[in-house]
């Protein structure tokens, strides 16, 4: 699946969002890890990636040819600053009108829209991929996050008090939200 769009930041600056590809392997990976690293909202620590900037490349082109899943990056002055994809949440008849949505952001180019740009993009890639539903999880303290989901038309469907457990604040609550497209 291609994307590929040009919009203004709140601060003016040009961001581009596009595919990953195998040669966005590093810079990508090396985001994957800065944003784990800034946040405790994530799915994952900076230190479990497994990943080599070879497979990461890899693992982007897939997407890219992919016809049901998608990543898509964001990039300022050549910096990637942010990625969100979606892949189906399992190939199942009875599931597989669902896909599952993950986004992160460097913490330095937080507030400038690249968030909601790359949320709207991956509700516009999931809706042409044929996915009657979007969901996702998010953690009960992460107020912006939610708040972004919430306005673009997410709701909330439950929540675990326990689906994460830190290491750094013990449980996190997740908060489990959909949108039908």
């Amino acid at each position: 699946m291609r994307y590929l769009k040009t919009i203004t930041l709140k601060d003016g600056r040009i961001c581009t969002l596009r595919n990953g590809e195998e040669k966005d392997g590093a810079p990508v990976l090396a985001n994957f890890i800065l944003t784990h690293e800034q946040t405790d909202y994530l799915l994952s620590y900076p230190d479990e990636s497994t990943m080599t900037a070879e497979q990461e490349g890899r693992f982007l082109q897939e997407k890219t040819d992919s016809d049901n899943g998608i990543e898509i990056l964001a990039e300022v002055d050549g910096v990637v600053t942010g990625l969100a994809g979606f892949d189906a949440v399992g190939g199942r008849e009875k599931i597989r009108h669902r896909a599952d949505f993950g986004i992160s952001v460097d913490r330095q180019y937080w507030n400038l829209g690249i968030g909601t740009a790359l949320m709207n993009a991956c509700i516009e890639c999931a809706r042409a991929a044929g996915y009657e539903q979007i969901e996702l999880s998010v953690v009960a303290e992460n107020e912006a996050a939610i708040a972004m989901y919430r306005k673009a038309g997410f709701v909330e469907y439950g929540r675990n008090p326990k689906g994460f457990k830190s290491r750094f604040t013990g449980y996190q609550e997740l908060v489990y939200m959909r949108m039908e497209l």
